[in-house]
């Protein structure tokens, strides 16, 4: 058999990183790994070739060749999907499709042939020995969460991991919480399962085999999720294997605000080489986070909780939601002082959204109040029910926050406070990877595409001077971090403020 996996285009959102990556001549931030994990779990004997849309285009050679095509995506990549499966049909191709997307919408698409819903351990076999049997269903699901001592190593030998920024990794699947707004216990429930550290330690050396030196993002929606066994062998065995490598990743994940509670692993983290984490911070509002079930971030000092965290040496990228029913007019202001107060310098506002198989999207339906499905960009300026502020007070409010963070004076002041308070870490010599323009010679082009193009034809660019300046004789340390801050700065202004 051979079998064509193919990654649908994402659009230009806050993640995408797409005007960023320019700088520095990468195609896509991460790599589809969902995809290459199932290619690892087909038929030895299959001939494979993997096709990301994201860096490179889907060509009609790549259809002629295949004799099946496998399809998984995000709600975000629902337009290209389309697009894909008619190319697809067009050629005769038989189409398989699992991922998110499908999982909770697949009775929206038409031309797919059989559906590999849920999580792939336990669906994809019965779908290959049906296949082998000649008798292929439509639709294969399942109830029942798998252990992860199942999941093999990632086929990463099916891209070119040059054109990536970033690798990635999975640890867990499943969230403690239950969010109201969230479709992650949905999906992957709330006993949160883990991989083995053998196979965290093989993935690792796979990936250094490979070649790949840099950043290393574990996917899961909550790290920490199970703090007992990352502290007691996780984390241990990464930070020997770190050690003894010369700490060749630079690590990042999501995790909850708990982690501030909890000095001795933020301490690990740090020393197996963990330098960022994303945190859904979400409103500094009390009520909205008590109606959205948001508990662990309840009656706390927001602003200290991310400075401790920072203070051990990991950046905090933030979600942050406005649009709650809970919501008064102060809460735009309320976000742009949380933000800006507490340095987090890569800040996902979004507007509150109800994806199906959340609990929110349930009640918003009954209510009467939904609209139409989640386009799964949360950046884009929309939300799909109605708000009980309104939605003219709403947007007006959203605009309000995304001048008050992202316009070039606030978000320059928010980086020259950061770096202010940042220290750099000396566990370690640091080989610097895309988030510090790492210095070898495509990173030297990225650092005068940065002079061009942020401090000549950019608007904003007396203020990056200013800043440029201000870390060479105050903070030089920190000047690698301040030019990549500056090209995120660009981004973001051009995902959110040519939008407004």
């Amino acid at each position: 058999m051979r079998a064509l996996l193919i990654y649908p285009k994402n659009p230009e959102t806050f993640w995408s990183f797409k005007y960023a990556l320019k700088f520095i001549a990468k195609k896509a931030m991460h790599p589809p790994l969902g995809l290459l994990t199932v290619a690892a779990m087909l038929p030895a004997d299959w001939e494979l070739k993997l096709v990301d849309e994201n860096v490179e285009p889907l060509t009609d050679k790549h259809l002629v060749w295949a004799e099946m095509a496998f399809i998984s995506a995000m709600v975000i990549q629902k337009e290209s999907v389309k697009k894909v499966v008619s190319r697809c049909k067009g050629h005769g191709l038989k189409v398989v499709a699992g991922g998110p997307l499908f999982t909770t919408s697949h009775e929206e698409f038409e031309g797919i042939d059989h559906f590999v819903l849920d999580e792939a351990e336990i669906t994809l076999p019965g779908f290959l020995r049906d296949l082998e049997a000649g008798n292929p269903q439509p639709v294969y699901t399942t109830e029942k969460f798998p252990k992860l001592g199942l999941t093999p190593s990632p086929r990463w030998d099916l891209i070119k991991l040059r054109r990536y920024a970033s690798m990635t990794i999975q640890y867990s699947r499943g969230c403690p919480y239950q969010c109201e707004f969230c479709d992650i216990t949905t999906l992957f429930g709330r006993r949160v399962r883990t991989k083995n550290t053998q196979q965290m330690l093989a993935e690792l050396d796979h990936l250094h085999a490979l070649g790949w030196r840099g950043g290393l993002f574990i996917v899961d929606d909550n790290f920490i999720g199970n703090k007992g066994k990352l502290k007691k062998d996780v984390l241990p065995s990464i930070i020997k294997w770190m050690e003894k490598h010369h700490y060749p990743f630079s690590l990042s994940t999501e995790a909850s605000i708990d982690l501030s509670d909890d000095e001795e692993l933020m301490i690990m983290m740090v020393k197996a080489g963990f330098d960022g984490v994303f945190v859904g911070i979400e409103t500094p509002s009390e009520e909205s986070l008590a109606e959205c079930s948001k508990l662990q971030n309840k009656n706390r000092d927001m602003v200290a909780c991310v400075k401790k965290i920072q203070a051990f040496g990991m950046e905090v990228r933030g979600g942050f939601i406005v649009g709650f029913d809970s919501d008064s007019p102060s809460v735009f202001e309320k976000q742009i002082e949380l933000i800006q107060n507490s340095r987090v310098i890569t800040a996902m506002v979004g507007l509150l959204n109800a994806p199906k198989g959340s609990r929110l999207y349930k009640r918003i339906a009954e209510e009467g109040r939904l609209l139409k499905e989640v386009t799964g960009d949360n950046t884009d300026f929309s939300t799909n029910f109605v708000p009980k502020m309104g939605m003219d007070n709403l947007y007006q409010g959203y605009r309000q926050i995304i001048s008050g963070i992202y316009s070039p004076k606030p978000y320059y002041d928010r980086v020259k406070n950061y770096l202010k308070e940042y220290k750099p870490l000396k566990r370690k010599k640091f080989r610097f990877h895309f988030n510090y323009i790492r210095l070898h010679p495509g990173y030297i082009s990225a650092l005068f595409k940065t002079f061009f193009l942020l401090g000549i034809k950019d608007k904003a660019r007396r203020h990056y001077w200013k800043l440029m300046f201000w870390s060479l004789f105050r903070k030089p340390l920190a000047l690698t971090r301040a030019l990549t801050f500056a090209v995120y700065g660009f981004h973001f202004r051009k995902v959110f403020l040519d939008r407004m």
